[in-house]
């Protein structure tokens, strides 16, 4: 294998927007030129003005910064989207005369409450004639937004949402209400802070928009790249090289890409090949990318976009860095996992690191170790308790000052401007999906729908609380099929969490929970899109992949139980020696289950030691005295009988390369 063969494997740039457009509804977008493109430039610029002039002296009253937000946003999207995918051009103009008329809609509806806001006040809440149509052309418009830029699926349940609002007394069982009039609804949706312009939409024109710009201008010191590089001289020459490169590369890549489908396409064009090269299956490579792209998202300290959203729904004096901090054990065990089973799997089939002629000169990399810089400053910034607002504008302007050491990583003029341009299209996804979110959250406030389902789901359970627990996970995963990760938690928040809440679980356990399952619905079939879109890059088959990618995973699927049952995993109640016990223990309990999963460890495992390794593992990671000694005497008998008994049969067990 040499690097001509992982470039030539490689996915040219055009090959990998492709895909994402593919497997992401957000990388859908119109290629505008002339001077529409121009507009659609200048646009997306003054959308990220307008945001660092308001995270810089202050921002406006909540309905005037949303809606102003809101109407960017919805301009924009239908400038950039078309209606479908079939129909990216339209002849000269290059867009459909309705996208044109549906913009301006966008726009006039955004600008709406900042023209009318004296007279939208002092009707307090009586709706005129023209107050009706915008509040109507402005759910109308949200959901055909939602639609282009983010899918089908959320869209959906936001109308079903929608309707049950409407048509609440003829809902059967507990799901029956009063009904709101059309005329409520509309008022509740657009003229109040409880729907569109609710607590979503006011975190995406805040927190989340600010740390998109962050992760634009990182992209621009080339420091994705960077993160590939450095995941190869660290993990390169390690059993198995590739796939550990993998993790690595997509743990860091997790801070600057809020998708895990765009975090599989763009560090998995790069790692797909040398996995295959070594000798890794279609399926297996492509799943490695998978679990550890998706697992992007849940890597302290920037967790995603829905980790803002977390902060606001809990509430309580809870702060960005409290949930930061609660995470980072369970991911650990989460990317600890992975690694282990790509470790076992790569010793069962015989495979070994990466030559050394293909690995990247250690001096020349750690020279650019100052691009880590930003990131380092932005958990600094965050334990010092500084708000997330200027946490995010500090990380702008280091990383710019960092990117200036070097001329190969020098911001210019023209790519910090395209950086504000950038960030502005990736924020357009985010906007769309949290004001149909808002929607959503609109009903369930006016309605009680989330009190009556919390309770619906513990009787389903019988108040027991671990199968309370499972319902609440299929419930995540079902919904989280196609939903973006802050539509997605959103749901999950005011639906299913307060059912854990109501058993006991402390609040950020319960968030926390939902957040989870939210994510790793990505790669969980049959709709596993961060595992179908690294098939596209593998050649594998999907299905097959998206098994394997929850199969690797399994931390994600167990973790979360464990956290609910016993906090301590969260750094809640405890003290720092109790935390280092429950790592350490973790972290044996993690070896174990990934023994189990692959069937190796240090020979191939029969059947009975698998489950006997299983059991040890999961005793292990509960951090319970009684489990944690029993999970650790038989983790020490297993590890001594495979250490004993490794060079058995050695020869009849001698492991051979798979190709792919």
């Amino acid at each position: 294998m040499d690097k001509k063969d992982i470039q030539h494997e490689t996915l040219s740039e055009k090959e990998q927007q492709e895909l994402l457009a593919k497997y992401d509804p957000e990388a859908n977008t119109r290629k505008l030129t002339g001077v529409l493109g121009w507009i659609a430039y200048g646009g997306l610029l003054a959308f990220s003005l307008y945001q660092l002039y308001t995270a810089v002296f202050g921002v406006f009253a909540a309905q005037i910064q949303r809606s102003v937000h809101l109407g960017f946003a919805l301009g924009l999207i239908f400038l950039l989207f078309p209606a479908s995918k079939k129909n990216k051009k339209k002849g000269k103009l290059q867009i459909a005369w309705y996208d044109g008329v549906l913009a301006l809609l966008g726009i006039f509806v955004g600008s709406y409450w900042p023209l009318m806001i004296d007279e939208l006040v002092n009707r307090v809440g009586r709706l005129e004639t023209l107050d009706f149509i915008v509040g109507s052309l402005a759910i109308l418009l949200v959901l055909e937004a939602t639609r282009r830029v983010v899918g089908l699926p959320i869209t959906i349940i936001a109308s079903v949402f929608l309707l049950y609002g409407l048509f609440g007394p003829y809902m059967p069982g507990f799901l029956v209400h009063r009904g709101l009039s059309l005329e409520r609804l509309v008022q509740t949706m657009f003229f109040t802070t409880e729907g569109i312009l609710g607590t979503p939409l006011g975190v995406s024109s805040t927190f989340i928009f600010l740390f998109l710009l962050f992760g634009a201008f990182l992209v621009k010191t080339g420091v994705g790249q960077y993160f590939n590089d450095l995941a190869v001289v660290i993990a390169g020459r390690r059993i198995g090289g590739p796939a550990k490169v993998a993790i690595f590369s997509s743990a860091l890549q997790g801070t600057i890409s809020g998708s895990s489908v765009a975090n599989v396409v763009t560090s998995g064009s790069f790692t797909i090949p040398m996995m295959k090269k070594l000798g890794y299956r279609k399926e297996f490579a492509g799943a490695v990318e998978a679990a550890a792209s998706t697992g992007g998202q849940l890597m302290p300290p920037i967790m995603g976009a829905a980790a803002f959203l977390m902060v606001e729904f809990i509430g309580n004096g809870i702060t960005y860095w409290d949930i930061a901090k609660a995470a980072t054990i369970p991911a650990l065990l989460y990317f600890t996992g992975i690694w282990i089973m790509t470790h076992f799997e790569a010793k069962r089939i015989g495979l070994t690191g990466l030559p050394p002629e293909e690995i990247p000169n250690k001096k020349e990399v750690l020279k650019k170790i100052y691009l880590l810089v930003p990131i380092l400053a932005v958990v600094v910034l965050l334990m010092s308790g500084m708000t997330v607002t200027r946490a995010a504008l500090l990380a702008i302007v280091i990383t710019i000052a960092v990117s200036a050491i070097r001329k190969e990583t020098r911001i210019s003029v023209t790519d910090f401007f395209d950086a504000l341009v950038d960030g502005a299209r990736t924020a357009l996804g985010v906007a769309a999906a949290t004001a149909a979110a808002g929607l959503i959250v609109g009903i369930v406030t006016k309605t009680g729908l989330g009190l009556k389902l919390a309770n619906g789901l513990v009787d389903l359970a019988g108040g027991v609380e671990i199968l309370t627990l499972f319902f609440t996970m299929i419930a995540a995963l079902i919904l989280g099929m196609g939903s973006p990760t802050t539509a997605n938690y959103v749901i999950t928040s005011t639906i299913a969490a307060p059912a854990l809440i109501l058993l006991g679980a402390p609040d950020l356990a319960a968030h926390l929970f939902v957040f989870y399952f939210g994510i790793i619905a990505d790669i969980t079939p049959p709709v596993a899109l961060a595992a179908f879109a690294a098939s596209g890059v593998s050649g594998g088959e999907p299905i097959r992949t998206g098994v394997q990618s929850a199969k690797l995973a399994i931390a994600a699927f167990i973790i979360p139980y464990i956290f609910v049952l016993s906090p301590e995993l969260l750094m809640i109640d405890t003290t720092p020696t109790r935390t280092m016990w429950v790592v350490a223990t973790a972290l044996a309990g993690m070896i174990a289950i990934g023994a189990a999963m692959v069937g190796f460890w240090y020979r191939k495992m029969h059947w009975g030691e698998r489950v006997l390794a299983l059991g040890a593992g999961l005793m292990l990671i509960i951090p319970e005295g009684f489990t944690d000694i029993a999970g650790f005497g038989l983790f020490v008998i297993l590890l001594v009988v495979q250490i004993m008994t490794k060079n058995k049969n050695q020869d009849k067990q001698k492991p051979t390369a798979v190709q792919a």
